[in-house]
């Protein structure tokens, strides 16, 4: 495509990495700018109507709401990540936005102050899993052997269960085989594992300490 594509978040924004992973699986050329948003730069907010990430520009025109980004990044650079069946595309829509609710446990778990806090936020979660493992599909990936955006929509949430795993010994999905061995997969995909900065993990863990929670007392 003629016009660079540049896409403006933090470090730790799960769904900027939904758009990464996207471009890195179709190798399109494009940068990251990250910016911190607790003293966001002017121009960005006058980028974002929301003061929210991330942002794509593409060119002098911009673009807010993460399954916007990915639905266009999909639309422009081939091949085609959408399933062509209209209710399926649908269906992938709507779970996609269930996914994005999802990540809304992450922050829930790292600023619990109390075991009983955590594992109310842990249950939570995995109650929303256990959704997700019956309408995955048998195959490799949720609709069956092709790589879809649907998977890189998810994969940033279970990174982070990786991530809190290792950290602070916690099990996620040890109960959701389907769930696991997708997770399994995906985490493994050059196009997921480059899609974050290389220091994604320390960044969590210093996140962790400053909230001073349940989980920070699991790590350190």
């Amino acid at each position: 495509m003629s016009e660079k594509l540049e896409l403006i978040s933090f470090k730790l924004c799960p769904f900027v990495q939904r758009a990464v992973i996207i471009l890195n699986y179709k190798n399109v050329d494009f940068d990251v700018t990250y910016i911190d948003l607790s003293d966001p730069p002017d121009w960005f907010n006058t980028l974002s109507p929301l003061g929210k990430v991330p942002v794509l520009k593409v060119g002098d025109e911009v673009l807010f709401e993460s399954s916007v980004i990915q639905e266009y990044l999909d639309e422009i650079t081939p091949p085609c990540l959408m399933p062509s069946d209209p209710l399926v595309k649908a269906k992938n829509r709507a779970w996609i936005a269930f996914g994005g609710e999802m990540m809304m446990y992450v922050p829930q778990m790292m600023q619990a102050k109390t075991e009983e806090a955590f594992e109310e936020a842990k249950a939570g979660l995995i109650d929303k899993l256990s959704r997700l493992e019956v309408v995955h599909s048998a195959g490799t990936y949720f609709n069956g052997d092709d790589f879809a955006l649907i998977d890189a929509a998810y994969a940033p949430l279970l990174m982070r269960l990786e991530i809190f795993e290792k950290l602070c010994g916690v099990s996620f999905l040890d109960s959701l085989p389907k769930i696991k061995r997708w997770a399994d997969t995906l985490l493994a995909m050059p196009c997921v594992k480059e899609s974050v900065v290389d220091e994604l993990p320390q960044l969590y863990a210093g996140a962790l300490q400053r909230t001073d929670g349940y989980l920070a007392s699991l790590a350190f």
